[in-house]
């Protein structure tokens, strides 16, 4: 599903109104009349979650667990508010640990 969303938000550009002359002449003897997905460079690729607001939304979700654990919150309790596993509640509440511990 994500692919087909992805797919439906690329542009079509014609090549013949953006490439010089003879790159569009290159590229011709390899494909013609079909769609070429032309990737990024990859220094200009924009990290995970950053466009859409996952990362900054994680981040205050794990930031948010490990407040309430401090508070007083169980393991338990805070799997059933957040639906994750035990497992990544205190993958989450390691994480923390280790990067106060660096501070």
């Amino acid at each position: 599903m994500d692919m087909i969303r992805r797919i439906d938000e690329m542009k079509y550009i014609n090549g013949k109104n953006v490439l010089p002359k003879h790159l569009l002449e290159q590229l011709q003897q390899y494909v013609q009349g079909e769609l070429l997905y032309v990737p990024r460079k990859e220094n200009s690729r924009a990290g995970w979650g950053t466009l859409n607001g996952t990362r900054t939304m994680i981040w205050n979700r794990n930031r948010e667990i490990c407040k309430r654990y401090e508070e007083g919150a169980t393991i338990q309790e805070l799997m059933e508010k957040y639906h994750l596993s035990e497992d990544s509640i205190r993958k989450i509440l390691n994480k923390r640990r280790a990067l106060l511990a660096t501070e």
